[in-house]
């Protein structure tokens, strides 16, 4: 049984970078889902425009398309791993979500 949120398949960083393109924060959007689980203190670490920044100038480790659609990249944040999931639509781009992850659980994130 798949859930929305597995990963039907992986895209090659490179085909991602391609789509993306024709982004920029002008058609970028931050749903407030991607919010909801900070604390206070983390809201004011986690401020829309570190999540842009990472989005338009790293390059994410691996890239995978999510049964539902959406898209899951996975960046190296410091000593831990982001995991970035994005709704891509033909003129806008959504972040939905993000999570800081442990080194070790990268083996289970593009599962």
């Amino acid at each position: 049984m798949n859930f929305d949120t597995d990963i039907k398949e992986k895209l090659k960083v490179t085909s991602f970078l391609k789509k993306i393109e024709k982004f920029n924060e002008n058609n970028l959007i931050i749903t407030p889902h991607a919010m909801f689980r900070l604390n206070e203190k983390q809201r004011k670490i986690y401020q829309d425009t570190i999540l842009k920044k990472i989005l338009f100038t790293e390059k994410p480790l691996e890239v995978g398309v999510q049964f539902n659609g959406c898209l899951a990249l996975i960046y190296n944040y410091g000593l831990s791993i982001l995991k970035m999931v994005v709704d891509l639509k033909i003129d806008k781009l959504y972040i939905v979500t993000f999570y800081i992850l442990n080194k070790e659980q990268r083996g289970e994130i593009l599962r």
